[in-house]
């Protein structure tokens, strides 16, 4: 579906799932103090990160909750004032959701030689609204309503990891030519990395670059039987289109 169709909260929440890192704007003693972290994000697109305590980002977070981010997905755009980008503005909590930091882990498997430090916690934003800057001159504030994914997603959460294992063990060929045939990227070595209503998340290992993709569903997806549609239909399409 073009960009131009999408409502603004699609393409904001399109922009929260596709970028692996943000721009992260909190309060230091009343000024903006803004730094880089890597970033997943929940099955409903709320933000997640995995920060030190030791972080002066962190410290500031503790003393004043209220929290900024910027995803920008203007890196392909010669000209990045045509590209998109998010401020996402909300509150920073301490999150001890499993699936939460599992899903963070399998985005960013480098932070497993460090997620089980004591001072190492995982925090997710509750979103209030964002600012999205969809192209040149398409600029409109996005509520917290169309921002979070709505529906319930309760079944396909629980039942993602089973996915994602299976797909990488049994359907690597699939997941290949997902990347390949339906996104243009070249490589060998593609992995699931997750999978939301909204699309799936692929990464090369990071021996091979550590490239990350998007692959966004035509319609969500709430269950394991409507993500199984969806997949094969995916694979069917990236065999009909042939080579790049």
């Amino acid at each position: 579906m073009a960009a131009e169709t999408q409502d603004t909260g699609t393409i904001a929440r399109r922009l929260i799932r596709s970028c692996d890192r943000a721009a992260l704007g909190t309060n230091f003693d009343g000024q903006p103090y803004v730094s880089l972290v890597i970033a997943a994000c929940d099955i409903d697109a709320s933000p997640l990160w995995l920060l030190s305590d030791l972080a002066q980002h962190t410290r500031n977070m503790l003393a004043d909750p209220s929290v900024s981010l910027l995803f920008d997905g203007t890196g392909e755009f010669p000209d990045p004032l045509t590209g998109p980008r998010l401020t996402v503005l909300g509150r920073a909590e301490r999150c001890a959701d499993p699936c939460a930091a599992a899903r963070f882990a399998a985005r960013h498997p480098s932070s497993a030689g460090y997620a089980g430090f004591a001072d190492f916690n995982l925090y997710r934003v509750e979103i209030e609204r964002g600012h999205l800057v969809a192209g040149f001159g398409r600029i409109s504030w996005v509520e917290q309503g169309e921002l979070k994914f709505a529906a319930d997603a309760s079944a396909l959460a629980a039942a993602e990891p089973e996915i994602v294992e299976h797909m990488n063990a049994d359907h690597a060929d699939a997941v290949a030519l997902y990347a390949e045939r339906l996104l243009g990227r070249q490589g060998a070595g593609w992995r699931m990395t997750g999978i939301d209503p909204e699309g799936l998340d692929l990464r090369r290992p990071m021996e091979a670059g550590g490239e990350m993709a998007r692959l966004g569903f035509d319609r969500p997806v709430l269950t394991p039987a409507q993500v199984r549609t969806a997949l094969i239909e995916l694979a069917q399409a990236a065999r009909k289109a042939g080579p790049n």
